[in-house]
C-alpha cells in the first residue's frame, strides 16, 4: 500500500484536533499511515523557530487558547480548558510506545488517537506509566511488552531519527502531513491532503 508519512508529538494539540479526520481520510483512500512520533521541543528550534514556551503571550493566547476552542468546535474534539495539567512532561516514553507499535508490525492508529484524546479531552497524564498501560490495553495490545519495547535503544534511536529527519526535512511543527513528498503543515491543511490523495497539485516541495 502506499503511505502517508505522519510526524507528531502524541501531547499535540493539532495532531489531537485533526486525529480523527486524519484518520478517515487515510481510510478512504486506502493509504498506510507511516507514524513518526518525534521530539517536538528540539524540531521547533531545529528548523529555526522559538520555543513554543519562549513565545509571546498575545500569541499563545491565540494560537494555543482561542484557536484551539473553534477547532475543537469545528472538528467536534473536545478539549479541556486551558492547557492540560501535565503538557510540559518528557513525551519520550509516549512517542516511543508508538514508534514501537508500528516496529512490531501492528497499527499504530488507534493507540496514537487515544494518547491525543486522553491528553486533551481527558487532561491525562501521558507520562505517567500507569496511564500508559492503561491506554495501551484499550487500544487492544500487549502492555508489558509495548513498555518494554518502548524502552529499548533501538526504539529510542528511531525517535532521534525521526527528530533529526523532521530537521532536514523542514518540519514546522505538529502535525505535518507528507503525501508523496509534498509537505502539509497543519491539521487545518488536512482538506488539502485530502484533494492531493486524489488528485496531486501542482509544483514541487521541496523547493530547489
Amino acid at each position: 500500500m502506499r503511505e502517508i508519512e505522519y510526524f507528531y508529538s502524541a501531547h499535540s494539540a493539532y495532531a489531537y484536533l485533526g486525529s480523527a479526520r486524519f484518520m478517515a481520510i487515510a481510510a478512504k483512500s486506502n493509504r498506510v499511515v507511516v507514524h513518526k512520533p518525534y521530539d517536538l521541543n528540539i524540531g521547533i528550534v531545529g528548523v529555526g523557530s522559538t520555543s513554543t514556551r519562549s513565545r509571546p503571550e498575545n500569541h499563545r493566547a491565540y494560537y494555543f487558547g482561542r484557536e484551539i476552542e473553534r477547532w475543537a468546535e469545528y472538528r467536534d474534539a473536545p478539549v479541556v480548558t486551558g492547557m492540560p495539567t501535565h503538557h510540559w512532561n518528557d513525551m519520550t516514553l509516549a512517542n516511543c510506545l508508538i514508534i514501537a507499535v508500528g516496529a512490531r508490525g501492528e497499527a499504530a492508529d488507534t493507540l496514537a488517537h487515544a494518547m491525543l484524546q486522553a491528553h486533551w479531552r481527558d487532561d491525562a497524564d501521558l507520562a505517567d506509566e500507569a496511564t500508559l498501560e492503561r491506554l495501551i490495553r484499550g487500544a487492544g495490545l500487549d502492555a508489558a511488552a509495548l513498555m518494554n519495547a518502548a524502552r529499548a535503544a533501538d526504539t529510542l534511536a528511531s525517535y532521534d531519527a525521526n527528530t533529526r529527519e523532521a530537521i532536514e526535512r523542514s518540519v514546522f511543527g505538529s502535525p505535518t502531513y507528507f503525501v508523496d513528498g509534498d509537505m502539509f503543515y497543519g491539521q487545518d491543511h488536512l482538506e488539502m491532503v485530502e484533494r492531493a490523495l486524489r488528485q496531486p497539485f501542482a509544483g514541487n516541495w521541496p523547493r530547489a
